[in-house]
């Protein structure tokens, strides 16, 4: 069944379309209209409560169809909703410095501050990237953080000499108290700090990807501490297919670019930076992970699954049970056309068409598939589909979501 997908139309988020997200969105939805000035960030497609999609026959929303017949939609008879979320994202401006609470912490903070962690559950998530894609994510090496305090006296100067000559000699806590000295800054010494950095940029010569980005986050957040974390977590430029995943408590920040985004259904942000919402920075610096890894090793990598029946079908499958995601990257069909099999798990999925087009065959019914057309695929529609790409079109690109039964 085809499902029309929620649009979120937040700051941050690429404009008209310019927008990814909008493109997709316009396509999906026969009529909707795509204002030049209007921020396009985020396609939801998914049952969450903030957002759920609605079934294209007739408007109902997915959420209530699924607790309709939760049997025929998601193949179990006591579930009530899926247990991810499947996105797409266009960004302009940077999202917040951020991690996500694991399963017992979410628990915790939901009965304690209701407020601002709405729910119960944890929130990990993986994202794959559409276009060039640019994101925060993780410590850095204690030697590359070494080597940005000593290229930069006015972090020197904050930290102090102390965090400068532990972090040299590899001390295991220089990290933490780096970090710490960091987020427990006073407001007017991070605006000092910040704003004598920019002077001294401005006025500079020599470029570097660092400098460009701090001068960029500058300009949009200030004297923002998150201005600073850039210094401290690996910066990860992606190419169009790469991807990473952002388990509980890694910090993170998506900065700019284009890609789809599976997570646990959950709303949980613990957030320290680059955005005027709430900063809880004592919680999230009592569960981040000072793991201190080079930035390619925050890469995830998928998995050919199916080489011979299905080689064009690469799937992430992160250590959780909530979500897998498959790429189905398929080459331009020549004369003749392609035919290819794609799966449907036991819990239903998502199928999201970005590029190409092609008809879905299934035991009863046919749909045709074009950028921006979103299927759910319920678990009472079968196991096996057949994919029969178009004669002589563009190469085709989907992304289907689901439950992680592969582990």
């Amino acid at each position: 069944m085809e499902i029309v997908g929620n649009v979120k139309c937040y700051e941050w988020g690429k404009l008209g379309l310019d927008s990814f997200v909008a493109k997709l969105a316009q396509a999906n939805c026969d009529g909707l209209e795509v204002k030049p000035d209007c921020p396009y960030a985020e396609l939801w497609m998914g049952d969450h409560v903030s957002g759920p999609a609605t079934l294209k026959t007739d408007g109902k929303g997915l959420d209530q169809a699924i607790r309709a017949d939760p049997a025929g939609m998601i193949g179990s008879p006591t579930g009530q909703q899926l247990p991810f979320l499947l996105k797409v994202l266009s960004i302009r401006k940077a999202l917040s410095v951020q991690v996500h609470p694991d399963k017992t912490e979410a628990e915790k903070l939901h009965r304690q501050f209701p407020d601002i962690y709405k729910d119960p559950n944890h929130k990990p998530e993986l994202a794959i990237a559409l276009t060039d894609f640019q994101a925060l994510c993780g410590f850095r090496p204690h030697e590359d953080i070494a080597r940005s305090l000593q290229e930069t006296v006015e972090l020197q100067q904050l930290l102090g000499a102390e965090v400068l000559a532990k972090l040299e000699a590899r001390d295991p806590s220089a990290v933490r108290e780096g970090y710490e000295r960091l987020m427990h800054s006073t407001p007017e010494a991070i605006e000092r700090c910040i704003a004598a950095m920019a002077s001294r940029m401005q006025s500079a010569d020599s470029a570097s990807e660092l400098r460009d980005l701090f001068l960029r986050l500058h300009a949009d957040f200030g004297c923002d501490v998150g201005v600073l974390s850039i210094y401290f977590l690996n910066y990860l430029r992606l190419q169009p297919g790469q991807a990473i995943y952002l388990a509980a408590n890694v910090p993170h920040a998506y900065l700019d670019g284009d890609c789809v985004e599976c997570m646990a259904c959950s709303d949980n942000v613990v957030r320290a930076g680059l955005t005027p919402k709430f900063k809880d920075v004592d919680t999230l610096l009592r569960l981040v992970r000072y793991d201190c890894l080079p930035g390619a090793s925050m890469l995830f990598q998928p998995r050919l699954l199916q080489p011979e029946r299905q080689p064009h079908t690469r799937t992430f499958v992160p250590p959780v049970p909530d979500f897998a995601v498959a790429e189905i990257r398929l080459p331009a069909a020549s004369a003749g056309g392609l035919e290819y099999s794609v799966t449907n798990p036991a819990n239903g999925s998502i199928l999201l068409t970005v590029g190409g087009g092609g008809t879905l065959v299934g035991e009863d019914r046919e749909i045709r598939l074009s950028m921006g057309t979103i299927v759910f695929l319920p678990s009472s529609a079968g196991k096996e589909f057949l994919l029969k790409v178009d004669e002589a079109g563009e190469p085709f690109l989907a992304f289907q979501a689901m439950r992680n039964d592969f582990e």
